[in-house]
């Protein structure tokens, strides 16, 4: 099912929307999809190149997806550029003991760009990861989105009270149970 990200009511309006969906499947295979309208020609968006792994990508446009087990203090989080880069890493806690994520596999990704619309899709591996098979998962999905002007908007499912934060508890608002549904 398709989910209308929320703008945070501190940034500023880039694009007139951004949606996500969330879908699971045994043995762990996590299916998201991101697609996001408005003047895509306003945005920073560099071309898509060769999927690897780089740092950093939340300070620029970018797809980003929080995992954790419904009633774990542990989570993932991962983020993916229109250029395909990715990144992932493994939290603890609340932004406690961050580490990179070695037990993920390289996702699948996707782009589509058209003068309105920039679709990215992707195909993550989670079987090997730290997450219960039989567990329910919570979900926090947002996107960043950098203007050509260097401005900054950010779109998550829920958003906390104060400053945008998405590895926030109350922004993992999308559970999918271990045979896929919310």
């Amino acid at each position: 099912m398709r989910h209308a990200l929320k703008l945070h009511p501190h940034s500023h309006l880039i694009v007139t929307g951004v949606e996500a969906e969330a879908e699971r499947s045994p043995p762990g295979i996590l299916t998201l999809r991101y697609g996001l309208t408005g003047e895509i020609s306003r945005l920073s968006v560099p071309p898509p190149g060769a999927a690897t792994r780089a740092d950093e990508l939340w300070r620029h446009t970018c797809f980003e997806a929080f995992v954790g087990a419904v009633g774990g203090e542990g989570y993932y989080e991962f983020n993916f550029a229109p250029s395909r880069h990715w990144a992932a890493y493994r939290f603890d806690g609340y932004r406690q003991g961050m580490t990179l994520a070695q037990d993920v596999a390289a996702p699948a990704i996707e782009v589509e760009v058209t003068g309105e619309r920039l679709d990215l899709r992707v195909v993550l591996d989670l079987g090997t990861a730290a997450l219960p098979p039989e567990a329910a998962w919570r979900l926090g999905l947002s996107a960043v989105v950098e203007g050509a002007d260097d401005s900054r908007a950010y779109w998550a499912l829920a958003h906390p009270p104060g400053k945008a934060d998405f590895h926030h508890a109350d922004c993992f608002a999308l559970e999918l149970t271990a045979n896929g549904k919310s």
